[in-house]
Formats: C-alpha cells, structure tokens, sequence
C-alpha cells in the first residue's frame, strides 16, 4: 500500500507516452487506476502487481498483471493465460534491465502458476514498447485495427 504514490507517478508517466502519441485518445496527465482501485487490485490474488524498487526501497517500475482463465467456453479452450496489462520503467531508469527484470519475473510466475502463455497489448504508436516485448521473444497474437471517422 505504501507503493500506491509511486506506482500512481508511474502511471502517469505510461499514460503521457500515450497521450503524446494519440491524444484524441489518451486525456494525459491523468492514471488509468485511482488510488482506491490500486488498494482494491493490491488484495486482488488474480491481479498481481510486481515491482522493482532500488536500496531505499523506491519503486523504479511495475508489471501489472491479470490472471485469465477461459473455461467452458463455447469455442476457446480451457487454458490459464498470464496478461500483462502494463509494465512501466521510470523514465529516469531506463536502459538499466529493469523492464526485462519485470518482464522475467512475470514469465517465471506464470510459468510457476501453470500458465499455458503469457499475452499483453502494445500500441502501434510505441515502436519502443514492440522492439521491447519482440527481444523478449513475444510475437504477435492477434492485431487490432481502426479508421478514424
């Protein structure tokens, strides 16, 4: 709970990426979570937040993460899938391994969780964030596509 001012900044840092890219998207500043949505997702075991933090204790980023499982579904089929839903290094940090620290952790907990996958979503506007997750040995699943009216 005492990470939710940072994981907060961090969440903005995310949503201005974001936003510089696509603002008829994205407000910025803003965060996708509030304060009480952290608290809630922080007791939430089926939505684990793993952090990466430096000799004081400062959190430096974050993997947010969600555990699907789809079962009895009419046409996929029963398996357990790690979704990464976001993953931030503070920008002051970077280039230091720390995303691909996050990022190893999260492959190691779901594959100790009996994961069949690992997914997560990259905008088309972070060509940082595709060379990232494509050097992590991710390849595209399934693409989402849009034209502006």
């Amino acid at each position: 709970m005492r990470d939710i001012p940072r994981l907060l900044a961090l969440l903005v840092q995310v949503d201005m990426v974001h936003h510089n890219a696509r603002p008829d998207l994205f407000r910025g500043p803003a965060t996708k979570y509030t304060a009480e949505e952290l608290k809630e997702i922080l007791c939430d075991d089926k939505r684990p937040i793993f952090v990466s933090t430096d000799g004081e204790d400062r959190v430096l980023g974050y993997a947010f993460c969600i555990v699907k499982q789809a079962e009895n579904d009419s046409i996929l089929t029963d398996i357990k899938t790690l979704y990464l839903d976001d993953l931030c290094v503070d920008e002051a940090f970077r280039r230091q391994r720390i995303g691909q620290e996050l990022y190893d952790h999260c492959l190691s907990y779901a594959k100790e969780i009996g994961c069949y996958n690992l997914t997560l979503n990259v905008w088309a506007d972070n060509p940082g964030a595709m060379r990232f997750y494509e050097k992590c040995g991710l390849v595209p699943q399934k693409i989402g596509l849009e034209k502006i009216l």
